[in-house]
């Protein structure tokens, strides 16, 4: 159940907040126990008598300050996903390091849909605007919610895209109630209205330089695909790729003019053997998702579905070594299978299969 705010300040929510705010350094070891099924306070106190055992205090002052970020989230109209709820999107959950808790501000439901992330130059040209936009348009008006991170350039060009005929989901290196940059909090405000603003960091945390490549792994975990626009040679945007490639999603570029170093990081991608993108189509033909997914039947022997045990969850892990496929083959099947009322998400990223009469 999602923890909506004015009924938040509950023992496990603290403690799961207060696991937010541990180094990330430390968050591959958090999941690793919360998947073990260990509790978030048992797992608080004993990381913290392991790695910061001269502060025997520190348990409860992170818990003060997770008690203090769940009220100014209140405060802020924020709601706070924990890794355990069931509406936690399960493709971030099985990243090595998926945040304790996403700090949400708009729409719930903009979490349960296939999603594309959509990454590029901050300085883009007047067609990496361009192809953002209409790639972005193009897809969302096929059902697909477009991921991005609310920057200037191609991010922006990608959200109002998306705005125009369906969802778009925003990922901050700030807090959910802190925008940046600023001229953005218009389309901050529509984003949230028709889709939704995430972060990983407590509410009211500034844009500090090093949150920016950290939130990436999030906009590349949330989605199916990463497209990137108008990438220079360091550009973000291929730390986003990068992060895709080693979660398992797919990555694809569109190629752009060679007479200007904006897109050398994007060719590269594409010499290394990402699709090359000219329309959404490209992008729906990579994914498995020729036209509309939504609503068409599901025969009963599907070979996924028949890999769940009757009445027990099952986590990716287990389905694909059942099914045989790689998680990142397994997800957007899963995906599908959800919106066709087939599956339903339980706590912790794991799947049950739902029982229907024909």
């Amino acid at each position: 159940m999602s923890h909506l705010p004015g009924n938040i300040d509950t023992v496990d929510t603290v403690d799961m907040v207060a696991l937010s705010l541990v180094p990330i350094r430390w968050w591959p070891s958090v999941s690793e126990r919360l998947r073990a099924g260990d509790t978030p306070g048992t797992i608080v106190d004993r990381l913290l008598a392991e790695r910061s055992p001269e502060e025997p205090d520190k348990p409860a002052a992170l818990r003060s300050q997770a008690s203090a970020a769940l009220a100014r989230a209140a405060e802020r109209g924020l709601t706070p996903i924990l890794w355990s709820d069931a509406v936690y999107p399960p493709a971030l959950a099985a990243i090595v390091d998926p945040p304790p808790v996403l700090w949400l501000r708009g729409s719930v439901d903009a979490l349960e849909r296939p999603a594309v992330a959509i990454v590029g130059s901050r300085a883009a040209s007047p067609y990496g605007l361009a192809v953002g936009e209409r790639l972005a348009a193009d897809l969302a008006a096929r059902g697909v919610v477009i991921v991005s991170g609310l920057a200037r350039g191609v991010d922006s060009a990608a959200h109002r895209g998306a705005l125009a005929t369906g969802c778009t989901v925003a990922v901050l290196g700030s807090g959910a109630d802190v925008i940046y940059p600023r001229e953005h909090e218009a389309l901050a405000r529509d984003v949230a209205l028709h889709g939704a603003i995430l972060s990983e960091l407590v509410p009211g945390t500034p844009p500090l330089p090093q949150f920016f490549p950290q939130r990436n792994r999030i906009i590349s975990g949330l989605a199916r695909a990463v497209v990137v626009i108008e990438a220079g040679e360091k550009s973000g945007s291929l730390i986003t790729a990068r992060c895709a490639l080693e979660q398992g999603r797919d990555v694809l570029a569109v190629p752009g003019n060679v007479l200007t170093g904006r897109n050398r990081g994007a060719h590269s991608l594409l010499r290394d053997g990402a699709k090359i993108v000219e329309s959404a189509d490209d992008i729906l033909e990579e994914l498995g998702m020729p036209g509309q997914t939504v609503g068409r039947p599901t025969p009963r022997l599907d070979p996924v579905l028949a890999c769940f045990v009757p009445g027990e969850s099952s986590d990716l892990d287990a389905i694909a070594e059942r099914s045989g496929l790689s998680t990142a083959r397994l997800l957007p099947r899963l995906f599908e299978l959800e919106l066709q009322g087939w599956v339903r998400r339980v706590g912790g990223g794991r799947f049950v299969r739902v029982d229907r009469s024909c």
